[in-house]
């Protein structure tokens, strides 16, 4: 998934788009603004970008971010990819949580490249979304890409929906977990995952 297609990819039609505009027009009224005002002209079209970027990932299935980067290689202990950044909207409010990713596999005969685990988390972060089911996501994903004896995957995220409103907690963190295979049935490997994941940086 470049970011040539992506952004090719995750453009609406042109009725959609201008639909999106109006709609934003009108809810900038709704809140008191002058949507005519020097500073806000402009503002519901920058907002139809910025929605359809945020949202891409939508467009994209699996294989455009794994693509033919797979290989045949006979390793079978834990790859790690730790500290992948992402950035979402949360479906409830639209608001942004962000974080980081941490996620492992063991390998059964196929590896993938590094840089595809990190467009894994993109495709599935750039959505309206939650936290427990994005992790769940890149795990599913993983685990039908590759076929391996396991998958973790640990995000780690702040929420701007409990930092801007609601209860204002501003150094609240959130931490999901999302294990398949060995990860989950042995314990040595859980726990090797979760001390190298949130070890020190």
């Amino acid at each position: 998934m470049s970011d040539d297609s992506a952004s090719d990819a995750s453009t609406l039609p042109s009725d959609r788009t201008a639909e999106l505009e109006r709609t934003t027009r009108r809810m900038l009224a709704l809140l008191g603004e002058d949507p005519d005002r020097d500073g806000l002209l402009r503002t519901p079209h920058r907002v139809a970008e910025s929605l359809q970027w945020l949202t891409r990932g939508a467009h994209f299935e699996v294989a455009d971010a794994v693509g033919d980067a797979q290989f045949d290689v006979a390793h079978d202990q834990m790859v790690l990819v730790r500290d992948v950044e992402f950035y979402s909207l949360c479906e409830h409010h639209m608001l942004p949580f962000y974080g980081r990713a941490h996620v492992a596999y063991v390998p059964d005969g196929r590896i993938v490249g590094l840089s595809k685990i990190a467009r894994v988390v993109e495709l599935y972060a750039r959505r309206l979304q939650v936290q427990e089911r994005l992790g769940e996501q890149v795990a599913d994903a993983l685990e039908e890409a590759l076929r391996p004896r396991g998958v973790g995957v640990v995000l780690d995220a702040v929420h701007l929906c409990m930092m801007m409103r609601g209860v204002e907690k501003q150094n609240s963190r959130t931490v999901t977990s999302a294990l398949r295979g060995e990860f989950r049935d042995d314990a040595r490997t859980r726990d090797e995952f979760l001390r190298l994941a949130h070890g020190a940086r």
